[in-house]
């Protein structure tokens, strides 16, 4: 009964074993972090050129610009910071 059992159990396993190239799992795209173009850098390495920019670096630096931008403009079109006089008392 036991090398029943044994034969049951290696029978089992090599069935497991012999997986059809079809439905195993294939990775058709494991070159994918393959870079074709030029490297991206920091924009502190290369200031000058927002070509070669990381992705997040360029969105980063483009947000704070438009930020800068329309702070400025508001201030300038809004008269900047007025001081306001404190009101003497007439006691």
């Amino acid at each position: 009964m036991a090398s029943f059992a044994r034969r049951a159990m290696n029978l089992a396993q090599i069935s497991s074993a012999r997986v059809p190239a079809s439905v195993g799992q294939r990775r058709g795209l494991a070159g994918a972090a393959d870079h074709h173009g030029s490297n991206k850098v920091d924009f502190w390495k290369q200031p000058t050129n927002p070509g070669n920019w990381k992705e997040e670096h360029f969105v980063l630096i483009s947000l704070s610009g438009w930020g800068l931008l329309i702070f400025s403009g508001y201030k300038l079109f809004s008269g900047g910071k007025e001081e306001k006089k404190p009101v003497e008392s007439t006691q």
